[in-house]
């Protein structure tokens, strides 16, 4: 072997490690670009969060949003309320998870772990009925004072715990935090 077909190997092997490399390169950007393309854009991520002003809600009384395209029921409970959630034994309930985002998971369906504040004033939950997606009726409709779906018979408490009918969770707590007296942040 003369020393120009040593020269020649070396070059051919720079060549083949350079292309593996180059195409390596290639490849991964083609990668990135379309996992990026799949992030959600600026518009969905502003929706992605909401702040609701609840200084206009007297007690007794809810407000509806809309929030990532579903009802989310805010309501401010009378005290009467609050006491008949709470006085609701475990053993009466339909689904004792507490379906609480902000809360630990699998945590009971008890009134304190469902409401926004320890005083039980506030309770915060999507207003979507869990058997097929039905907007439940409020103000104390249903046997239990509650929200009623008439769609299919779903009666809630007011815990928006299920308590007779076919849904077969509670309606679901989303994540919600006061960021003042004022004003609750969806999301």
């Amino acid at each position: 072997m003369s020393h120009a077909e040593d020269h020649a190997g070396t070059r051919r092997d720079f060549l083949y490690y350079a292309t593996a490399g180059a195409g390596a390169v290639a490849g991964g950007a083609a990668v990135w670009t379309l996992v990026d393309q799949m992030n959600p854009s600026a518009d969905v991520q502003a929706l992605s969060s909401i702040f609701v002003d609840i200084s206009g809600v007297e007690t007794g009384t809810q407000l509806t949003v809309k929030w990532r395209g579903k009802p989310v029921f805010i309501r401010r409970r009378t005290q009467e309320e609050i006491d008949n959630a709470r006085a609701v034994s475990m053993s009466d309930l339909v689904d004792t998870d507490a379906r609480n985002a902000n809360g630990q998971p699998g945590a009971e369906a008890t009134d304190e772990n469902r409401a926004m504040d320890e005083a039980g004033e506030w309770l915060v939950m999507m207003g979507v009925c869990t058997h097929l997606g039905c907007v439940p009726l409020g103000d104390g409709a249903g046997d239990f004072g509650g929200w009623f779906c008439p769609c299919h018979g779903s009666h809630y408490d007011t815990s928006g715990r299920i308590r007779r009918g076919p849904a077969p969770e509670n309606l679901p707590v989303p994540v919600a935090a006061f960021t003042d007296d004022t004003t609750i942040q969806l999301g």
